[in-house]
């Protein structure tokens, strides 16, 4: 039997709570619908307790059946737990009228990410009227080490600190353009500090350019990224850098400067 000692959990760890999370986490876009021995196949669970746990999310309106099927969906509830979480935000709550600002200036979409694990989630999103190819709704999550948002957050870090993290994961080629390579994403990274910008072009998603900037806390720890993402049939890397970075800046200190006012 596992023992609190091997597996850093402590005993207060309830594995209920933390497999009803499981289940809830395999509905995404590619798995909008699931049935009970799909749930049970993909989480590894006996049918019993997917069929217990699905029974109890459904009755709290985690989980909706599909009319029809025996499937289910994710239930519209859960959006009240997101949007509690985004209104007790500071951080969104300071960022908001400045990326609104930002996003009329450049005439492009601009959002706000926070890290997660090893991801930076988007917590604040203003699109631009102008065509972008990719929709990243609010809760949507990308990795820290090629795009933007990540490598703006992992620039505010110390040098050390980003390569024992790189080492710890799994450097997935998204596109035939994403860096991998350690020693080539430490160079990028401090390129990104020196300039106070970070960029990813098409490493993440084809024809998708953005570039970022950190948000820092009062102790000049990165805690979010402003980002601005535009299709690199509209901007170039460097007239993207040359335009749009100034303001992008501007924008991350401001919002920098309001939160540690706001949590004086």
């Amino acid at each position: 039997m596992a023992t609190e000692q091997n597996t850093g959990r402590s005993a207060l760890f309830n594995q209920s709570i933390e497999k009803a999370f499981s289940l809830l986490g395999l509905f995404d876009a590619h798995h909008s619908q699931l049935s009970l021995s799909e749930l049970a196949e993909l989480s590894g669970m006996s049918m019993g307790s997917v069929q217990r746990i699905s029974h109890t999310l459904q009755h709290l309106g985690y989980l909706e059946r599909v009319p029809g099927t025996r499937k289910y969906r994710i239930g519209i509830k859960i959006m009240t737990v997101a949007a509690q979480y985004l209104e007790a935000d500071l951080l969104v709550d300071c960022a908001n009228p400045y990326l609104s600002d930002l996003s009329n200036r450049c005439l492009e979409t601009v959002s706000l990410t926070e890290p997660s694990g090893d991801d930076m989630v988007y917590v604040a999103r203003f699109t631009s009227r102008h065509y972008i190819p990719i929709h990243m709704p609010i809760g949507s999550r990308v990795p820290l080490y090629c795009t933007a948002s990540g490598r703006a957050f992992l620039s505010a870090l110390p040098d050390a600190r980003v390569r024992n993290y790189l080492e710890s994961i799994e450097r997935v080629k998204h596109t035939p353009d994403t860096v991998t390579d350690i020693d080539e994403l430490m160079s990028i990274i401090k390129e990104c500090r020196t300039h106070g910008v970070a960029w990813n072009n098409a490493e993440f998603f084809l024809g998708d350019l953005n570039i970022a900037a950190p948000v820092l806390n009062g102790a000049g720890e990165p805690v979010a990224a402003v980002h601005i993402t535009t299709p690199t049939s509209r901007w170039t890397l460097r007239e993207a850098l040359q335009q749009l970075g100034p303001p992008l800046v501007e924008c991350a200190r401001a919002i920098t400067k309001a939160a540690r006012t706001r949590a004086r």
